[in-house]
């Protein structure tokens, strides 16, 4: 079975993550395509999809957004989970799912959604970046949780190989599942 994992990345540490879920989907038999939303011209041949992006300022990046809104009939009928990337420290800050899961989740029928902690690096950063994690208080460092990335995907791969025909049925027609607005 062929799955897409497409990942909106800024400053590469999302990337990271969609690269392991790429890996342990494929440890588990299944075909796994990582690619950028902006590489994604199609869902032709795709069973499942894998959608993730950073998260800044509780919102995804505009790629992942943009391939949600177009793809959005066809997501719909394909199994879908969602990932955001992006707290960070010690409790995690923020800790709340990003202001707009619960409309990507409407507009793709996703199974499920993840937040996992994210990494700081503020010498990645520009100007602007780095003035919202000072205000913030956001710390430095590496909090990417890598057995939970794991297990997540591994769950994925064992629910795609139980019933690797699943399909979700079509929308009914003038139902089609909407986006938010972007800013």
């Amino acid at each position: 079975m062929r799955v897409l994992v497409t990942v909106a990345s800024r400053h590469g540490s999302t990337w990271e993550i969609g690269e392991a879920i790429g890996r342990t989907l494929r440890d588990h038999g299944l075909e796994a395509d990582v690619l950028r939303p902006e590489e994604v011209a199609t869902l032709d041949g795709y069973r499942a999809v894998v959608a993730g992006s950073a998260v800044y300022l509780g919102r995804w990046l505009d790629s992942a957004r943009q391939l949600v809104k177009k793809h959005a009939d066809t997501l719909a009928t394909l199994p879908v989970w969602l990932f955001s990337s992006g707290p960070v420290g010690a409790p995690l800050r923020p800790a709340e799912e990003p202001a707009e899961a619960a409309a990507l989740m409407s507009a793709t029928g996703a199974q499920s959604h993840r937040l996992f902690p994210g990494k700081l690096d503020r010498h990645t950063l520009g100007l602007a970046e780095k003035t919202v994690t000072i205000a913030l208080r956001a710390p430095d460092g590496d909090f990417r949780d890598w057995p939970a990335v794991h297990d997540w995907a591994a769950d994925i791969a064992s629910t795609l190989c139980a019933d690797p025909t699943a399909e979700r049925p079509r929308a009914p027609s003038g139902t089609a599942p909407t986006m938010p607005k972007a800013e």
